[in-house]
């Protein structure tokens, strides 16, 4: 039956690079969005190792899991699939702002000791360009 869906839904894709692609989208896409495999995996009901196995091991997308990763993702299915291009930063911005919410957590003192260090970095970096 997966394999029927996938194969009516990706009818007018050419499928050798779809299938070979499908791993490393997902992967790019989840990184993207400033998840790692276990926070993906915890958000949809599924272990790391069930991510880790469909972005590297697998030579079909997960049917069953596609709606759920689409909506984990915030993504629609096509983009998913890579039937439509998606919006994807490579940038590491959402891995910084994960660190930083859990930042939140530290004492006063040591927020405060990471705030001067970020001022520090920010003056260094103004310096350098300017200089």
């Amino acid at each position: 039956m997966r394999k029927l869906f996938f194969m009516c839904y990706t009818k007018n894709v050419k499928k050798k690079s779809f299938v070979q692609d499908f791993g490393k989208r997902l992967a790019k896409m989840r990184r993207s969005k400033g998840f790692t495999q276990t926070e993906l995996g915890d958000k949809i009901g599924v272990s790391q190792r069930v991510i880790a196995y469909y972005e590297g091991e697998t030579t079909y997308p997960p049917t069953h899991l596609l709606i759920p990763i689409a909506k984990a993702l915030k993504i629609n299915i096509d983009e998913l699939l890579g039937l439509k291009k998606a919006e994807v930063s490579d940038s590491n911005h959402a891995a910084l702002w994960r660190k930083l919410k859990k930042a939140e957590a530290l004492s006063p003192k040591d927020r405060k000791t990471l705030a001067d260090f970020i001022d520090a970095l920010l003056v260094r970096s103004k310096a350098k360009e300017t200089g």
